[in-house]
């Protein structure tokens, strides 16, 4: 199935429950790539810095739990490699050998991520593979021992029944001594979750939206899209964040010769981004067949680079 036929399949499934949902993965084509720059480096947009210090400083730690030898760096998600590129230069300089290959919905972004690995790291050598990671990852042949990374708290993404079906799959593609890297965002005080959610710049809100200008210009819909705002929300007992459009006036709108009736102030689910403790991370990584679990914090303990052995 081509991919326009996977968004317009998607699409349609997701505007026909009863509560509407789209789903996020579909933020990203080159517009959402440049306004997700942008949320990156937003001051109250925690996430990236927390990671950045976590792969910058701990690479050594990081590291001890690498396979021996040459290394395959598998990266699920790789977007446009700022934060990676410094610990594949790191583990260089540990004197390790490394290839990494970048996988990404995006083919727009994964240029990027080659042209920003080659100015940074020249002698890295990177093999982009475009397209859903459910389907590159288990074709990909590499001839070394691999790290799967999956960083950026895209674990959090997925509901928790999920997640452990996600890390399962990636189990399934591992070999003995192979290891997974996974970025994770920790419960930590809900204003502070929330806020990184919620810029009074609006940044995140155009990013929400343009998702709606996406479908209207790839699948030829007809969504008023001025008349949609972003809400966020954050409960702190499951740990959910979730990102909602909310129709602000009445609408019919047409899509692949369907019709959508939307009610003002009706709400159409966008993103989950689960938040976890670290013992709720040791619980997944048992349930998903993993052995063991060790955690690398930031300074301030808002995020984990969490290293899963198999």
């Amino acid at each position: 199935m081509r991919d326009l036929d996977q968004f317009a399949t998607d699409v349609l499934a997701g505007l026909k429950q009863p509560l509407k949902k789209l789903p996020s993965k579909y933020f990203y084509d080159e517009t959402g790539d440049k306004i997700f720059q942008e949320i990156m480096g937003l001051d109250k947009y925690y996430l990236p810095r927390c990671e950045l210090e976590i792969l910058r400083e701990r690479t050594s730690d990081l590291a001890a739990f690498l396979p021996e030898g040459p290394l395959e760096i598998v990266e699920l998600g790789a977007g446009d490699g700022t934060k990676t590129v410094h610990f594949l230069e790191n583990l260089v300089t540990l004197g390790r050998s490394v290839n990494y290959y970048p996988l990404d919905i995006s083919p727009e972004v994964l240029q990027t991520n080659k042209s920003h690995l080659v100015d940074v790291a020249p002698g890295i050598p990177v093999h982009p593979v475009a397209g859903d990671y459910f389907k590159t990852l288990p074709s990909l042949q590499t001839t070394h021992h691999r790290a799967l990374l999956f960083l950026g708290s895209n674990i959090g993404n997925y509901p928790n029944d999920k997640a452990v079906d996600l890390l399962r799959f990636l189990h399934r593609y591992m070999s003995t001594d192979d290891v997974l890297l996974v970025g994770v965002d920790l419960r930590k005080h809900p204003k502070t979750i929330l806020d990184a959610y919620n810029d009074a710049q609006g940044v995140t809100r155009r990013f929400n939206l343009n998702l709606l200008t996406r479908i209207n210009r790839e699948l030829s819909a007809d969504f008023q899209v001025e008349h949609f705002d972003h809400y966020p929300v954050y409960d702190p007992v499951s740990g959910i964040a979730a990102s909602y459009l909310v129709c602000q006036k009445a609408q019919e709108v047409s899509l692949l010769g369907e019709t959508f009736l939307f009610r003002t102030n009706e709400l159409i689910h966008t993103e989950v981004s689960q938040k976890y403790s670290l013992p709720e991370i040791d619980t997944m990584a048992e349930k998903s067949g993993f052995r063991d679990a060790h955690h690398f914090t930031d300074k301030r303990d808002y995020f984990s680079v969490s290293v899963l052995l198999k």
